[in-house]
């Protein structure tokens, strides 16, 4: 795990947050995690997150976005104060591991 100071994930519009590497068996992947000072500012970087993912998905069940950036595959979500997504796996090997992430949020 490590704790970026600023700019998770390199995007300007990203204050800083934790960040890890996992291997399990829906393959390698990073996930983040970042707190916001209250529910609507974790939303507004959720948009943030739409709008530099042109061709992003909603998921309505999770209230989030999968797309792409910088060639890899995006899965962002916000859960009250909390952004969080994973980095690097398709939209089905992703959408369990995201939701077992929300369940500990």
């Amino acid at each position: 795990m490590q704790l970026a100071p600023d700019h998770l994930l390199g995007k300007d519009f990203m204050p800083g947050g934790n960040l890890a590497d996992y291997k399990t068996a829906a393959g390698e992947y990073r996930m983040f995690l970042l707190k916001m000072a209250d529910p609507q500012k974790a939303a507004f970087l959720l948009l943030d997150w739409k709008s530099a993912m042109p061709e992003a998905k909603y998921l309505a069940h999770m209230g989030g976005y999968y797309g792409t950036d910088q060639g890899q595959p995006i899965y962002v979500f916000a859960k009250g104060p909390y952004l969080a997504g994973l980095v690097g796996l398709s939209e089905e090997k992703a959408d369990p591991e995201a939701r077992r992430f929300a369940a500990k949020l």
